[in-house]
């Protein structure tokens, strides 16, 4: 979950490569066109980006994250634009991405709705909604120790919340599941998915 949390450098570190996680590369297959990524991270993600990709938009309100960011941006062969934001305004136009990418972000956001009404306004009809969350688990045991470590869990990783249902909110602001991988990792509920906007 390296290249997924806070800004640290992934495993093995960037002499050697960005090594991307199964599910980081799960995210990316396939991905074209115009692509806003919302959380900078460290930037090493900008890394895993395939070649289909036209241009890459990181998203992030902190202006460390940014700045680092847009260092490794400098050694990308794909054009990045790193802009200020956040989950509730993403100064981009509308319908002007084809898709949007969400790591451990919607977990995180402190009004899911707003985020996706955002993530809305900034696709191209019929645009995608990849994502990478922690979801509440379908098993009332795990649920309820979801839950029992939400606070310090929170404290410790930005706000998330790992109790949260966040496919509820994503079908809600009207997207249509097209794939979606249930999986644990570290005793936490996880689930990747690619949603298609109506």
């Amino acid at each position: 979950m390296e290249q997924f949390h806070h800004p640290r450098p992934v495993r093995f570190g960037r002499a050697e490569g960005s090594r991307p996680t199964p599910e980081r590369r799960h995210l990316m297959d396939g991905l074209t066109g115009r692509v806003l990524e919302i959380g900078a991270g460290d930037g090493v993600k900008l890394t895993c980006y395939p070649p289909g990709t036209e241009e890459i938009i990181l998203v992030d309100s902190d202006p460390f994250l940014r700045a680092t960011a847009k260092d490794v941006a400098a050694g990308v062969p794909i054009p990045v634009r790193v802009i200020d934001g956040t989950t509730a305004r993403l100064p981009v136009p509308d319908a002007s991405c084809d898709t949007v990418v969400c790591s451990l972000v919607l977990c995180c956001a402190p009004q899911a709705q707003a985020a996706l009404a955002e993530v809305r306004r900034v696709l191209r009809p019929g645009g995608r909604l990849r994502f990478y969350e922690h979801q509440r688990s379908c098993n009332p045991a795990i649920t309820l120790a979801e839950r029992l470590i939400t606070p310090a869990w929170s404290r410790m990783c930005g706000g998330c919340h790992p109790a949260h249902d966040v496919l509820a909110p994503i079908r809600a602001a009207g997207f249509v599941m097209e794939r979606l991988d249930h999986f644990s990792l570290y005793l936490v509920s996880h689930v990747l998915g690619i949603a298609r906007s109506r």
